[in-house]
């Protein structure tokens, strides 16, 4: 029988364009969503969830790993239209449900070196307000975090109903 041999997907990077800056920078967005905290937390830990909502802009489909334990590490790769495979990975710092969640994430956008990510969730009145911070950013790169990150919340929202 003859295996079927299927490419795998082209890695990306994203250098810095020439005089641009690298200095770590933050980023911070929010998102008022129609859940409860506990769902909002646990669908940041869930490999199969990650994978169903963790597709920003027009990312066509994300593959997760997750060991969710402080000290535990995870990967999530997302495939992009022309098939090019962003990969992410990092360690859990902290999980206090369902309030606090912070992991370290490495990407290319990153230059492969650790940043951090902050979320909490914030429950009243029948929905969470998420608030994610991405510090130790390239400055170059940090408006495209911005752009990535608000675009993953809505997915998140949209999974779970809307934005409150």
């Amino acid at each position: 029988m003859n295996a079927v041999h299927k490419p795998s997907p082209r890695s990306v990077e994203f250098p810095p364009p020439a005089g641009a800056s690298t200095a770590p920078v933050s980023v911070h967005v929010r998102r008022r969503i129609a859940a409860p905290a506990q769902a909002l937390f646990d669908a940041w830990l869930d490999p199969a969830a990650i994978a169903a909502w963790m597709r920003p802009f027009d990312t066509v489909r994300t593959e997760a790993q997750a060991d969710p334990v402080v000290g535990g590490s995870y990967r999530i790769d997302m495939v992009q239209p022309d098939g090019a495979l962003v990969e992410h990975v990092g360690t859990y710092v902290q999980i206090d449900p369902p309030r606090r969640l912070v992991f370290t994430w490495a990407s290319p956008a990153t230059q492969h070196k650790d940043s951090l990510v902050t979320i909490e969730f914030i429950e009243s009145d029948g929905a969470t307000e998420v608030s994610l911070t991405h510090e130790q950013l390239p400055e170059y790169m940090a408006q495209a975090h911005v752009g990535g990150w608000t675009s993953a919340l809505e997915k998140l929202a949209a999974r779970f109903g809307s934005a409150a």
